[in-house]
């Protein structure tokens, strides 16, 4: 039922139960992002899965969360069962096959798919600061964090990295205070522990490298379907501010990466946000109006961003606006606030003069939602009582086994599977306390040495007695060797001299490779600079 410019989504109902038409989607503009909503139970998973095989079957690469575990059954081929079957009928849905699609399974905690990783550094201190709910005092030390970062051109690459650099500015306070900016130990030690809790949630799992590569989903097959990149988010979930933070740090990576391409023939890559009231809860207004600008931008990169959640009220208003594709399912209303979500629901809609859709949304069955998709020159249809079409894939998760057997065959495994920890900030600055303890032993010890020295001189010129020495031990000896030590000393002086110079010079070409590094809309590091 696909073709080269549209998605079949279902059929639309009449009042007496019969179908009129079939209702498709416009490839050329599914990047003007769209909005799947209802309540638990009426059928928005399933949505989802069938918007996913459409795009996937057209070339289209997709991203989404799986919150339950029921899309991976995206990577099996689905069974005839006799519901599936009859729906498929009833819509004239004649040419309906079953069929697995291209899946590549992701997991933070790399247990239910590849690890999938971002360092420190390109995650940036604004989505940072969101993740660990920093307060803006604690916010603005950790820009500084980041600004000595790339002027003394320290990679932040994972925890240890941030945890050691923070130890760092607590040491040099007064010194930092006075080039960067007022800041408190207390500040420092409040990071330290937002760090330690975000640590416990699993984000050491996130922090770290290989980091994710945009190219590696947004991968093709040999047959011209898109690649599924589903990242695995029931665990996830338990930690919604760290689900929240990586699906937005993978938008605005997108964002930054990728380059205009005006308008596509058909999305470049599609990202369901699911949950998406995650995203905006408790978010500051900084952070939304951020939000709402990759939303209307990222578009022109061919990127088509459908959030999905239980009600449209949970989407900020400059966020709604930009959802021109709109599928929505049952939503109940037994409250006054329910009965107001409800209203303004049907009022995102171009009415129908058939039916009134604030009453039909309480009607929906499992399966059926209002849908309202961009026609030419982006109109939005009039809004259609529609029985979502069946999906080709399995309805229902994949066993462990059959999960394992598609992580092993997939295209990206040998590159993320095995972290990597190379130099970074932890080491550089682990590297250089240990040097300056080496140095400040080693000059305590000459101290020691010449003074002990200088004593036996003073007794010897007071007329003591002195035992008979070994030839090293004799007074001009032990003159010759005060003079040594003390030309290693002034030696020392020097090298300290030039290794002033030195670092005066990596300073000089750090602080420029700094000023090189930029950041994005959303504070995250830009690759291409």
């Amino acid at each position: 039922m696909n073709d080269d410019s549209k998605l079949f989504i279902g059929a639309s109902r009449k009042m007496d139960d019969s179908f009129q038409q079939q209702e498709f989607l416009n490839l050329k503009l599914a990047n003007r992002h769209g909005l799947i909503t209802g309540a638990t139970g009426t059928g928005k998973t399933v949505t989802l899965q069938i918007l996913t095989e459409g795009f996937s079957n057209a070339g289209v690469p997709v991203f989404c969360a799986d919150v339950k575990g029921d899309l991976s059954g995206l990577a099996i081929k689905g069974v005839g069962k006799d519901f599936l079957v009859k729906r498929a009928k009833e819509i004239k849905f004649d040419d309906y096959e079953f069929q697995e699609f291209p899946v590549i399974f992701w997991d933070l905690f790399g247990k239910k798919g590849h690890p999938v990783r971002t360092t420190i550094s390109e995650m940036g201190p604004l989505l940072l600061s969101q993740l660990m709910d920093l307060n803006s005092a604690q916010e603005g030390v950790l820009n500084i964090a980041f600004k000595i970062s790339d002027d003394e051109g320290w990679l932040l690459l994972d925890m240890k990295d941030l945890r050691a650099l923070l130890f760092e500015m607590g040491e040099r306070t007064s010194e930092i205070s006075t080039t960067y900016g007022y800041i408190t130990k207390a500040s420092i030690g409040a990071i330290l522990r937002q760090l330690l809790v975000l640590e416990q949630q699993g984000g050491e799992n996130f922090f770290g490298e290989p980091a994710l590569e945009i190219a590696d989903i947004m991968r093709t097959t040999r047959d011209g379907r898109g690649a599924v990149s589903i990242l695995a988010a029931d665990k996830l979930m338990t930690s919604p501010k760290l689900y929240a933070t990586f699906l937005l740090w993978l938008l605005s990576e997108l964002f930054e990466e990728l380059p205009e391409v005006g308008n596509p023939d058909k999305p470049r890559l599609v990202f369901f946000f699911d949950e998406a009231h995650l995203l905006f809860d408790g978010a500051p207004k900084a952070l939304l109006d951020k939000v709402e600008q990759v939303v209307k931008l990222i578009r022109s990169k061919g990127v088509g961003v459908y959030f999905v959640t239980q009600n449209p009220m949970d989407i900020p208003e400059g966020v709604l606006a930009q959802l021109g594709n709109r599928l929505q399912h049952a939503l109940r209303a037994y409250t006054p606030k329910e009965q107001k979500a409800v209203k303004t629901a049907a009022d995102t809609f171009r009415p129908n003069p058939d039916f009134k859709a604030s009453t039909i949304i309480t009607q929906l069955g499992v399966g059926e939602a209002l849908v309202s998709t961009l026609e030419k020159k982006g109109v939005p249809s009039i809004v259609q009582r529609t029985l979502i079409r069946p999906p080709s894939s399995r309805l229902g998760p994949l066993t462990a086994s059959e999960r394992k057997k598609v992580m092993d065959m997939s295209p990206v495994g040998a590159q993320y599977n095995k972290s990597i920890d190379r130099e970074s900030a932890f080491e550089i600055l682990k590297k250089r306390a240990a040097d300056t303890v080496k140095r400040e032993d080693d000059q305590r010890e000459l101290e020691d040495q010449e003074r002990a020295d200088t004593g036996r001189m003073k007794r010897s010129r007071s007329g003591f007695q002195l035992p008979d020495f070994d030839r090293d031990d004799r007074p001009n000896a032990r003159s010759r060797k005060t003079t040594k030590a003390r030309r290693k000393k002034t030696t020392r002086r020097r090298q300290t001299v030039t290794e002033a110079a030195i670092k005066s010079l990596t300073r000089t070409i750090a602080s420029s490779l700094g000023r090189a590094l930029v950041r994005g809309i959303l504070g995250s590091l830009k690759k291409g600079f």
